[in-house]
């Protein structure tokens, strides 16, 4: 710890740069009670005030600038600071102790600079204008949007993080996206050869070209696009535009002028308190270079910003030593993770690897040379293995007797890591530095909400990606204090949605009013207990969700059983059993989108979702589509969504049974399940697994004598394998086993747990569930058997229900005291369908264009 600088009433400190660490220091220095001793004076070349980069790509997906702001327009005024927005600052004075602005000079006593980096543009010949576009502040992506705007193809110059998540833009903006590299392999500072290759595979079946070992010689015009970009090996590239990713440099140019101390590769040199070569100068975050390096995360940057304050203010704080340079990413929805040495640099250090090329998926684990420690990972296609391997290499914990099985996949042998192994000095939230000591010190204060203690230390309020370790830290210091973890549904249900399930059941009972009164608090309920209870009450006795009693309990796409979109407008999905459906009702889909002007897509899950229905015409498209023999497809409950087939023995030379007809079986039979999440089957009619069975909640793939049945895998945010539950089982032993398997989740998990999570949490693993399921050593199976026939006699389509009932069709209005829709809701035509209207395109929009 140092403390030696001692403010002086009265100083003027000022920041140049108002980037996500000029923020966060100033954000540090008002805590810390800087203004007492300081004018704060901020300039930002930008003008907009301080937005969050790391989201920078949610821009294109209909974040504005407000929506990334890092704080209320209101919040330097409120706290005495003067923030200068778009004022560029030519030059430091140092002589005169001055910054000469676009608006004049402002004098200072001490100087910040957290001026950020700058995108790096190769020197190539013939890149300007849309052929020099960059991807760094939000007035690139507006040109790079408006670039975009009738062209067909766009290229990224550069693999790394930002060049990827400049590809996945491109994409977004209806482009055919390509990127091109310099090196053998994507992100070659994180990833190893076999990481890259693996992610490059998942890039490219994400629909995004990747070009290799590829250099840029020259860029000319093109002859089918605008231009053509000439490689060094002779080959060539035509595209629209281009958008350069190929690296970052120091944002050094004031600090150079000024005199100070540049490093050989570029950054304001600083010590160890921050200083640069100017005792009255500080450099923080990218601008900065400690020890010959720069440290291009927001971590690094926090923690300058965090000590700095502290140091300007005259209080104890960390000199700098350097940063973990670990990152956890998601890159066009492709997990990629890297730790520590991930390329195995240290002498004699030992590799362990898993290498699944068939599904891309890659993980290495680099050990130290006597194998005691981890000192490195890299991680493409799965990062559930990201925070117990960092706290492993972080904290020396010893290694397991068998290391690989810390990369294993779920089920195989891989050691659970609890919060009592992690040491107290172990970093739970890297973005605001907070360690598991730091939990503790808050609990033994009488910190007893998970709310207060993000509060008071902003733990799990920076990317968020430590928030489950957090809880899970945060619990089991309570529980180890002797302080009961309060469990409660919420404020008025002191139960679990394992006992409120088990109360409903027992009692009988069929109302939330009833178990309010009876077991609850208060008169009313909330957005928490109110769909939880709506949902068991669903599983138990299958009451149809738009009877009076249950609809007040539901969310907006339960209530008009329809997925609301982000421009108000909701989505149609009828149900396609097994995805097999006639042409006759392929044609009744077509004309029902062209007639109410639908945008229409085929899903992964072998379903045709029609998107822009106003709220009005939801029951007009139904009638329409039950007239025609479909039904509701659920796509907006936690309820069975799809059971993916592929077409098994019928027409596959290679399939062994009839996938299509077990997979109409299984969907028909559980169509009407309400379950704490929503649910994927798939059937698969071999072993090559077209229908991807092994990624569901609930897979079931074909042999020779029967069927294998997988459970609990999932996709999404956490992607999970599915495990080997039964095999060569017959139709009916396979049914009884998916009986009892979904009843007894639905009986047990957590609201809103997916049935991977669930399995993750049951004590004694895959072996106790297949004890309870297969062996019945709970002697449940026939009661699970018989309220799962209970839910399948007494189903019902939910939108023949409403379109029966004159009463129920009352609430599908825009406007209570009119018929039509809402005039707020506009749609442009792209590809030949019209779409909604981002809130940043509406002031792109020709005052002449028709807007449907």
């Amino acid at each position: 710890m140092n403390s030696n600088v001692t403010p002086i009433k009265n100083e003027t400190l000022v920041i140049i740069g108002n980037g996500m660490v000029g923020h966060h220091c100033v954000e540090q220095l008002t805590e810390q009670g800087a203004l007492a001793h300081f004018q704060v004076h901020v300039f930002g070349e930008e003008r907009q005030r301080a937005y969050d980069r790391v989201h920078l790509s949610e821009y294109f997906g209909g974040r504005d600038a407000e929506s990334l702001a890092m704080c209320e327009a209101g919040f330097y005024a409120q706290h005495g600071v003067h923030l200068h927005l778009g004022v560029a600052v030519l030059e430091i004075d140092r002589e005169r102790k001055e910054v000469v602005t676009s608006e004049g000079r402002q004098p200072y006593d001490r100087l910040v600079l957290a001026t950020g980096s700058y995108p790096f543009v190769p020197p190539i010949a013939g890149a300007e204008g849309n052929s020099r576009l960059v991807y760094r502040t939000l007035d690139d992506l507006d040109s790079i949007r408006a670039a975009a705007k009738g062209g067909r193809r766009g290229v990224v110059v550069g693999g790394g993080l930002l060049g990827l998540e400049a590809a996945n833009a491109l994409k977004s903006l209806g482009l055919e996206a390509h990127v091109v590299e310099f090196a053998p392999r994507l992100m070659p500072v994180q990833l190893d050869p076999d990481g890259g290759a693996a992610l490059k595979a998942r890039i490219e079946e994400l629909g995004v070209r990747v070009h290799l070992n590829r250099a840029t010689s020259e860029i000319v015009a093109g002859d089918d696009y605008a231009y053509r970009m000439n490689f060094s090996d002779g080959e060539s590239l035509e595209t629209d535009l281009i958008v350069f990713s190929a690296g970052i440099r120091p944002q050094d140019a004031l600090g150079r002028n000024a005199g100070l101390a540049i490093a050989d590769r570029g950054g304001v040199v600083i010590d160890s308190d921050y200083r640069t070569s100017d005792p009255d100068i500080f450099a923080i975050g990218e601008c900065a270079s400690w020890n010959g390096s720069i440290f291009g995360l927001v971590a690094p940057g926090y923690t300058m910003a965090r000590n700095l304050a502290a140091l300007l203010v005259g209080k104890p704080h960390e000199s700098f030593i350097g940063a973990d340079m670990s990152t956890k990413l998601k890159l066009l929805g492709v997990d990629v993770g890297s730790i520590g040495d991930a390329h195995a640099a240290t002498p004699g250090a030992k590799s362990y690897r898993f290498n699944d090329e068939v599904n891309s998926s890659y993980r290495r684990l680099v050990v130290s040379p006597d194998g005691s420690q981890v000192i490195g990972a890299v991680l493409v296609g799965d990062n559930s293995y990201y925070d117990t391997l960092l706290q492993y290499a972080q904290n020396g914990i010893k290694l397991p007797a068998d290391p690989a099985s810390l990369i294993l996949p779920a089920g195989e042998g891989a050691p659970a890591l609890g919060a009592d192994a992690l040491p107290d000095t172990a970093t739970i939230c890297s973005c605001h530095n907070v360690s598991k000591g730091t939990v503790c010190c808050q609990v033994d204060a009488g910190c007893t909400d998970l709310g207060d203690l993000k509060a008071a230390t902003k733990a799990g309020t920076g990317c968020g990606g430590c928030s489950a370790l957090l809880k899970q830290v945060f619990e089991h210091e309570l529980s180890a204090r002797g302080v009961e973890v309060d469990k409660s549904l919420c404020e008025h249900f002191a139960h679990t949605r394992q006992e409120l399930y088990g109360i409903v059941r027992v009692e009988g009972i069929d109302s939330f009013e009833e178990l309010l009164a009876k077991h609850g608090r208060g008169h009313t309920g909330c957005d928490i207990c109110k769909p939880a209870v709506g949902s068991i009450l669903a599983s138990c006795w299958n009451q149809p969700i738009t009877d009076p009693g249950l609809i007040p309990l539901q969310d907006t796409n339960d209530t008009f059983m329809a997925n609301m979109q982000k421009n108000g407008t909701y989505s149609i999905v009828p149900r396609i059993a097994g995805g097999e459906i006639t042409p006759e009702k392929l044609i009744v889909l077509g004309q029902v989108a062209q007639k109410y002007d639908l945008y229409t897509k085929i899903t992964g899950g072998q379903r045709i979702d029609l998107f822009g229905a106003e709220l009005h015409q939801l029951p007009d498209i139904w009638g329409e589509l039950i007239a025609a023999g479909f039904e509701t497809g659920h796509a907006y409950g936690k309820s069975l969504r799809t059971v993916k087939s592929c077409v098994g023995s019928t027409w596959c030379r290679y399939g062994v049974q009839d996938s299509v007809g077990m997979a109409l079986i299984l969907e028909n039979r559980y169509k009407g399940l309400r379950s704490p999440h929503k649910i994927k089957f798939a059937v698969s009619g071999c072993t090559r697994e077209c229908a991807e069975a092994q990624s569901k909640d609930v897979g079931v793939i074909a042999t020779e004598k029967g069927w294998n049945l997988y459970v609990a895998g999932n996709g999404g945010m956490r992607p999970r394998h599915a495990e080997l539950f039964a095999t060569d089982l017959d139709d009916e032993t396979l049914i009884r086993y998916i009986d009892r398997f979904l009843m007894f989740y639905v009986r047990t998990a957590d609201r809103l747990q997916r049935t991977s999570v669930w399995r993750e949490s049951l004590e004694g693993g895959l072996d106790y569930l297949k004890e309870v399921i297969i062996d019945d050593s709970l002697s449940l199976g026939a009661e699970l058997e018989s309220q799962m026939q209970l839910v399948v006699d007494r189903y019902e389509c939910e939108w023949a229900n409403a379109i029966g009932d004159p009463e129920k069709l009352k609430r599908f209005r825009t406007f209570v005291n009119a018929s039509g829709g809402d005039p707020d809701i506009q749609f442009v035509t792209e590809r030949d369908q019209r779409r909604p209207i981002q809130a940043h395109e509406l002031s792109l929009i020709p005052v002449a264009e028709e807007v449907v």
